[in-house]
């Protein structure tokens, strides 16, 4: 029988991390690699911080003792995972020396893996929304980024099985559309985000209708989610059905009031995708910016789903640290569109590219900025009346499993006549 979208796990469903009985096996080996380190593995400084904040708080200390004791509701292990809190301190500095492996079997997103169980319980859920916890996070994702950046991470660059330039690996990544050397040692890629954020050969990805304003273009590579009209300004997006909360996603900015009563377009984006985004609308930069949030928050609203993890990407939108680009469009009748691509765990990076800022002008198709390390999710924001119709290929396939990927620079939907 097909699941209802509530219960479907888009982070299994991308490939950020592998079903049920994979993940409690990958647990299960890096829980071993931990144990035989022993007193040769020392905490990572970043995550020493975090064990010092928790340490020095009994809310927070208490948070992190019940989110390792307490088993979550829907999700059922064969033996529990992680037996206490120094010991999932430990498995998460031991992710922080390591690049992630290709595989479906292997968690893409290894910090992730680390703290799915935790962050599925009801202590999970307050101890990842406290706004010290996510500083200290981002700390740790920090570190993590700079060794993702640096010439040790490339050891994955292999053609071993679980190497990403296996001929496996190049298959599932469409290598061939991507710049690449061959001849060179690690294809030329001088790190693993290098690799990751890797950019499309000339071509590739050809701009739908570029001298039509009217065709609105997907921003990403990436699978439809969801279509929402008639967005309020303000909602209880933290409920089960997670309705959009314009004020709230869009950080309050002065524009919100344009976007009350429209149409939000949303789509996640996979692991193993292309990682840039791209302009969906020919048009002039009126505002960029990072608005920083949270990177492991659920939405507790999901708890009681049967047998699978919280699905929260409508709740990501107004939580999760995001980038967000205003475009006033060419076209006057889309007016003002916006594009907010949002992190998700340790994909939360959300880099915009340093020629989009105010007064710039970008053609459709043009490379808005990128998440640095993996895939995530993005929205995008559009005036009341502003579209006429979405492209069948936009249309969310809920039920299914292997719904067809959204190419970037497609087309995505066509602007109305007039308003």
């Amino acid at each position: 029988m097909a699941k209802e979208p509530s219960s479907i796990d888009v982070r299994r469903k991308a490939g950020w991390l592998p079903e049920q009985e994979d993940l409690e096996s990958w647990l299960d080996r890096h829980r071993q690699r931990v144990a035989d380190l022993g007193e040769q593995l020392t905490l990572h400084p970043a995550v020493a911080r975090l064990e010092e904040l928790v340490e020095h708080d009994p809310v927070l200390k208490m948070y992190a003792e019940r989110m390792v004791a307490e088993a979550p509701r829907g999700k059922e292990y064969g033996q529990r995972p992680v037996e206490s809190w120094p010991e999932l301190l430990r498995m998460m500095s031991e992710v922080l020396n390591r690049a992630p492996e290709f595989g479906e079997s292997i968690a893409a997103t290894p910090l992730a893996a680390v703290l799915d169980w935790p962050s599925g319980t009801t202590a999970g859920f307050a101890f990842f929304r406290d706004a010290r916890v996510n500083a200290a996070l981002k700390d740790v994702l920090n570190a993590w980024c700079a060794f993702l950046d640096s010439p040790d991470s490339r050891y994955v660059l292999n053609d071993s099985p679980s190497g990403w330039l296996s001929d496996q690996a190049r298959e599932t990544l469409g290598m061939d559309d991507f710049e690449h050397d061959p001849e060179r040692e690690h294809w030329g890629f001088t790190s693993w985000n290098d690799f990751f954020t890797r950019r499309l050969k000339e071509g590739a990805r050809p701009v739908a209708s570029p001298k039509d304003d009217k065709v609105v273009v997907s921003a990403c590579e990436s699978t439809p989610y969801g279509i929402t009209m008639n967005v309020q300004r303000r909602d209880r997006f933290w409920i089960k059905t997670q309705p959009y909360s314009l004020d709230d996603m869009l950080a309050h900015d002065e524009s919100v009031g344009q976007f009350v009563g429209g149409t939000v377009y949303q789509a996640y984006l996979s692991a193993n995708n292309y990682h840039r985004w791209h302009s969906p609308v020919a048009g002039t930069v009126v505002r960029a910016f990072v608005q920083p949030g949270t990177y492991y928050s659920e939405a507790d609203s999901e708890l009681e789903n049967a047998t699978e993890p919280t699905n929260s990407q409508a709740y990501l939108a107004h939580v999760a640290t995001r980038a967000i680009i205003l475009i006033q469009a060419d076209d006057p009748v889309l007016g003002l569109v916006a594009v907010v691509q949002i992190g998700m765990v340790e994909v939360s990076s959300c880099r915009i590219a340093r020629h989009v800022k105010r007064g710039y002008h970008l053609d459709k198709g043009e490379e808005l900025g990128h998440f640095q390390f993996g895939g995530s999710t993005y929205c995008l924001v559009f005036e009341p009346g502003a579209i006429r119709d979405f492209a069948l290929d936009a249309t969310p396939q809920p039920h299914d499993p292997q719904a067809p990927l959204k190419r970037v620079n497609t087309h995505l939907a066509v602007a109305a006549s007039r308003r």
